[in-house]
This record gives C-alpha cells, sequence and structure tokens, in this order.
C-alpha cells in the first residue's frame, strides 16, 4: 500500500484511491505502473491521495481483488474519506455494485473515468453526441447505481437522481435516448461523409498516436495553425483538419485526431466511427511516439493494435520520434533508431527534424502521382500557373503551334486538369 504525503488537503472533495492488479497470465517482470491512471485521475480533476496494487492469480467474480485486499482498500478508504475509488481495470457490473456495498465509497474502473475526460472535452456537436451515446451504452448494464455518476457530470443529458423503484422506467428512457443519438450520430455520418467526397483528390496525412505524444504540437509546426496544446493525456478531442501551407509544394490536408490509449473502451470506440473514418480516408499516417516516454514501446504496441483494431493497418505510416530533446538515455534513442531506421526523429519544441518529415510526406505525395501529357495552345499559356498549384511539371515544352507539358499527377488530379481547361463546360441536355 502506498500513501502519499499529508501535503494534500484532506478536506479535499475530489480526492481518490488508485487500484492497479496484474492479471492471471501476465508474467512480465515489471511492477505494476500506475502512472497513466494517476494521469487520467488528474485530467478528470481527481486528486489521487493513495495507491493499492495487487497481482492476481485469479479474478473475484464478486470484488476483483482477494478478500484481503478488499479489506486493505476498505480501511485506506475509511482513513481517507475519498470521494471516489478508481480501478485501473474494467469491473463489471456485479462487482461494481459489490464493491461499493464493501466501502461505502463511490466506485468507478479504467473505462468510466475515460469517459469522464472525454465528455469534459468533448467541444463539437459530433463529439458531444459519441461521448455522451458511449456513456449511456456503459451506464445500462450498470443503471442501479449509474445515474448518480451520470448526473455529476458536467455536460450530460441533465439527468436526475432515480429511486431504485425507478430503474425499468429509466431503462426505457436510457433506450430511447441511446436510438436517439445513433440517429442523429448517423446523419452527421452522412454530412461528414459529404465533406470528406469534396475532398477527394486532396493528399491527406492523418496524425495518430498514443495520448500526449506531441500531436498538436506537430500540427502547428505543418501547418501554422493554433491547436491547442496541453501537457494533459486527451487536451485534443474533436479532430482537426487544416492544410499545409509552410514550405509545401503542394495541396495536403493534415488531420489531428484524438489520441490513443491502452484499454479503450469499445463503446467509445465504436461511437467514434465517423471521426475515424477520417483517418480511415487518409493515404499516409504520421505515427506519432513520445520517444522519451519509459513506456514508448508499449505506447507504440497499443496504437499498432488498435489500428488493426480500427481496420486502418494498411494505410502507408511514416513513424516519427518526437520529444527528443527530452530523452535521458540517448543509447535508447540510437537502439530505436536501429531497429526502425525509417523512423524521423524530431523534436516540435526545438524545431529539429521538422524539414525531413515535410520531405517525407513530399516524397509520399510524389509516389502516388501517375505520369500524364497535356498539350496546350500558346493562348492557354496563362493556365500554367494554376496547374502547377496541384500538377508536378517534371517538363515544359514549347513547340511552334503548342505547348506539351509532362506532368506528374495526384489521384483525381485529371477532373482538376479538365476544370481548368473547361470551366464553363455543362452537360449538352442542360
Amino acid at each position: 500500500m502506498k500513501h502519499e504525503s499529508a501535503t494534500h488537503s484532506e478536506s479535499s472533495s475530489n480526492k481518490a484511491i488508485l487500484v492497479g492488479v496484474r492479471l492471471p497470465g501476465d508474467f512480465s517482470s515489471s511492477g505494476i505502473s500506475l502512472d497513466e491512471l494517476t494521469g487520467l485521475a488528474t485530467t478528470a480533476e481527481y486528486e489521487p491521495v493513495a495507491e493499492l496494487t495487487q497481482r492476481l492469480t485469479e479474478i473475484n467474480p464478486k470484488t476483483f481483488l482477494g478478500s484481503g485486499k478488499v479489506e486493505e482498500l476498505k480501511q485506506a478508504v475509511l482513513h481517507h474519506s475519498p470521494e471516489v475509488v478508481v480501478f485501473d481495470e474494467e469491473l463489471s457490473p456485479r462487482q461494481n455494485r459489490e464493491l461499493e456495498k464493501v466501502l461505502k465509497c463511490r466506485v468507478i474502473d479504467r473505462p468510466w473515468i475515460i469517459l469522464e475526460i472525454f465528455s469534459h472535452h468533448a467541444r463539437t456537436r459530433e463529439a458531444k453526441t459519441q461521448v455522451e451515446l458511449a456513456r449511456l451504452k456503459y451506464a445500462l448494464p450498470r443503471l442501479a447505481k449509474m445515474w448518480g455518476h451520470l448526473s455529476r457530470q458536467r455536460g450530460g443529458i441533465g439527468m436526475k437522481d432515480v429511486g431504485e423503484t425507478q430503474i425499468q422506467l429509466d431503462q426505457r428512457m436510457i433506450r430511447n435516448e441511446i436510438h436517439k443519438l445513433e440517429k442523429k450520430l448517423k446523419q452527421i455520418d452522412r454530412e461528414k461523409k459529404t465533406q470528406r467526397k469534396s475532398r477527394q483528390g486532396t493528399f491527406k496525412v492523418a496524425l495518430v498516436g498514443y495520448t500526449n505524444v506531441g500531436k498538436s504540437s506537430l500540427m502547428n509546426k505543418l501547418t501554422g495553425a493554433d491547436t491547442l496544446v496541453e501537457n494533459k493525456l486527451f487536451a485534443t478531442l474533436d479532430s482537426t483538419v487544416r492544410k499545409v501551407k509552410k514550405n509545401f509544394p503542394y495541396p495536403v490536408l493534415l488531420s489531428d485526431t484524438v489520441g490513443l490509449i491502452n484499454k479503450l473502451p469499445h463503446d467509445l470506440v465504436a461511437s467514434f466511427k465517423s471521426t475515424l473514418d477520417e483517418v480511415r480516408d487518409a493515404d499516409l499516417l504520421i505515427h506519432v511516439v513520445d520517444i522519451s516516454h519509459p513506456e514508448y514501446k508499449n505506447q507504440m504496441q497499443t496504437t499498432d493494435d488498435l489500428l488493426i483494431q480500427m481496420e486502418m493497418d494498411k494505410i502507408d505510416v511514416a513513424l516519427v520520434f518526437n520529444k527528443i530533446d527530452s530523452i535521458e538515455d540517448i543509447e535508447e534513442l540510437e537502439r530505436a533508431q536501429e531497429k526502425f531506421p525509417s523512423a524521423i526523429s524530431i523534436s516540435c519544441k526545438k524545431d529539429q527534424g521538422i524539414d525531413v518529415l515535410r520531405q517525407k510526406i513530399i516524397t509520399q505525395y510524389e509516389k502516388k502521382m501517375s505520369p500524364y501529357q497535356l498539350e496546350l495552345e500558346h493562348s492557354q499559356a496563362g493556365l500554367i500557373s494554376q496547374i502547377r498549384k496541384f500538377a508536378l511539371i517534371v517538363k515544359e515544352d514549347y513547340k511552334e503551334d503548342r505547348i506539351c507539358l509532362s506532368l506528374r499527377l495526384p489521384p483525381g488530379g485529371k477532373a482538376k486538369i479538365n476544370n481548368i481547361l473547361f470551366p464553363q463546360e455543362t452537360p449538352a441536355n442542360s
């Protein structure tokens, strides 16, 4: 059992005790780290005051932990009087209920605290709908205890605490609300598909990676945007799409999406389908890794596993090691570079390696281009500057009666050429 110093205010209304376990079958030699759960709790505005960990040989179907650890946890709750006990694993509805009976304290698990954070950070209509849908789907089987949790949250759907006798009515209300939110999301998804369709023919790059690896900082470096940058888990939730402008010869759209994390709630992944479609539609993924983080290998693996789960593993990937200015063991960076020789090492803070990454995007863009021959009349020479905006002009040959251009076109480029050459053309039967 680990207790923090008495410098924390014992009267704090948001105190939390954190509980971590090593599950049966996990034979790793490293200790049970609660660093990430501490970060999640802090981001959700709780104050961790104590930690409890246990290596489990089997999971107790009633209380998750063994009886001795439950008693130890009960004593910690009596000592600290926390508002909440947070488990780093998902609890079944039964385990949640039994623990709250024994501890006489609110108990939540990792999926719920992630949903709390997402609820706090959602800004757009789409993100708010996605998070609320995931929260309600999570809450439905836990209904007897979840009304209070839902009503506690800022930005909820205006629910009040409801007595046990209301459960059946409440289940119907939640199912109706889920149906309405799913219908709303389908409409938003249709709107998003229309937006994505309008961007066909433009090279699309998406930033992916574990939460808090510096994707938003990189977005700002490449686009000159002012995306929120905070040293916080899930500081960015709504996907952002910007045009890459700085020192770039081609039209490229860059999207920054929600950070990934281990044990991401399944309902949340499902709810964020339309946001993730922004990534699925990309021509290139930039997998950003915080190389200075002690768990960077596990974070890389989590991201790779989630990309497979979300059917994005067939898209070209550029691996980027960020925060090289913060790495303490330079030999670890050398080992990582040896294992992943194509990875690009950068520091957004020190502006190192950004030009190399830009060149990598240009190279990937040009790989997608196809050769195309175009002949113009001399009177059309003024169109060449427009063509140059999205096509690579390999050769210009000025003949006596015409101009011959050897081009390399990106996907959808031929349609854009025709729009430039025949801007007024309309269907013959119009």
